[in-house]
């Protein structure tokens, strides 16, 4: 993958937490900047780092699946990217949460980046440097954690299924441009 790719990968995975600070945003009315720095660092930190174990547990299969490489980064991005569309369609979009407290925060990070971590995958199968891959995709994570909290507010109208549907669309192209 280029670093386009990447970054465009990055942007994929960060709609989740975009669309959870969102509507974190939409229901925090206090301490505003103090839990928009503090969800956005959760964020950026957990999509950080699961690229970074999917890689490792990658390589533990790597001798067996290198031939099929292109393949199975295609499945992988082809199966997240239907997710994300099959969850717009399937989401509740009430946000409902009014504080943020610690355990909210770690489960919010583990449930944004959960497809963070299956992109560990293709970054060992097509040998992209892990640093600074894992660094590209925790801070567009935590860029569009604080644009989501901040703009809560400002876009009540905007459906959140549109950008799961944007995030599903971006990993679909990334599937495809990995067969050809």
């Amino acid at each position: 993958m280029s670093l386009i790719d990447i970054i465009l990968l990055s942007v994929a995975l960060g709609i989740d937490c975009l669309v959870v600070s969102f509507c974190q945003g939409l229901v925090v009315t206090k301490n505003r900047r103090k839990n928009s720095f503090l969800l956005a660092l959760t964020m950026g930190l957990f999509q950080g780092t699961m690229p970074i174990l999917g890689y490792f547990f990658t390589s533990l299969f790597s001798k067996y699946i290198t031939e099929y490489s292109s393949w199975i980064v295609f499945g992988i991005f082809i199966i997240l990217g239907i997710k994300f569309i099959v969850e717009a369609f399937n989401s509740n979009e009430d946000c409902t949460v009014a504080h943020i407290d610690v355990k909210p925060l770690i489960l919010m990070g583990i449930a944004t980046s959960i497809d963070a971590l299956a992109s560990g995958a293709p970054l060992k199968l097509m040998e992209n440097p892990l640093i600074l891959s894992a660094c590209i995709i925790g801070s567009i994570s935590f860029f569009m954690s604080i644009v989501g909290f901040g703009s809560g507010n400002l876009f009540k109208n905007l459906p959140s299924r549109f950008l799961m549907i944007s995030g599903g669309i971006i990993l679909i192209g990334l599937a495809v441009k990995a067969i050809l």
